[in-house]
């Protein structure tokens, strides 16, 4: 019996080669950089009622429409950005998610103009440090956790808005405060392994 050369993955990335390489390269790496964190929240409040591969494969032409997520530029987009954004068809047009991210550039400026560092903000909600989970099946991947209803919450006091407790826990899985690779896939053991260096 010939067995496979493809590593063991977790299953919901399938076998479209644009969300494997999100999975194997992207998905769970802990991500510290405050800007990168704030588009990847934005992203997933884009997400909102659609797949995250809709969004994967849009992701480029956000980044274009939204001047590749830099927040000075989007805090101050006025009526005209949102009339061309609600016209590119390259991403999701939805005034209320567009003008949500707009809110959040403000919001994130307005907590580094106060000396609060978004990440350290972020990532002080799992004490700074990934948690890993030790999930054997996708039937044992939640929703939502107690943790990111109250990050949710926390959110939604600073003025973010399209942050519910389901886009929560997906962006904390994303951005690798939380390690919900099934311990089969190839990638849990070297996601745990980056919380040690």
């Amino acid at each position: 019996m010939i067995e496979s050369a493809e590593p063991h993955r977790c299953a919901w990335c399938g076998t479209d080669p644009l969300y494997v390489a999100y999975h194997d390269q992207e998905w769970g790496v802990p991500e510290f950089d405050s800007r990168a964190l704030w588009e990847k929240l934005v992203l997933d409040g884009f997400q909102a009622g659609l797949a995250w591969i809709t969004i994967l494969r849009k992701r480029e032409a956000f980044r274009a429409a939204f001047d590749r997520f830099d927040p000075e530029k989007v805090a101050r987009y006025g009526e005209a950005d949102i009339s061309r954004l609600l016209a590119d068809p390259g991403i999701v047009r939805s005034r209320a998610k567009i003008d949500a991210a707009v809110r959040g550039a403000q919001v994130y400026l307005d907590m580094r103009d106060k000396g609060r560092d978004f990440s350290a903000f972020c990532w002080d909600f799992v004490d700074g440090r990934p948690i890993q989970n030790r999930l054997m099946s996708m039937a044992d991947i939640p929703a939502r956790t107690d943790l990111s209803e109250k990050f949710s919450k926390a959110l939604k006091a600073e003025g973010f808005n399209f942050c519910g407790p389901v886009i929560v826990y997906a962006w904390m899985q994303a951005c690798g405060m939380v390690n919900d690779h099934l311990v089969p896939c190839f990638r849990h053991e070297a996601v745990r392994a980056m919380a040690d260096t």
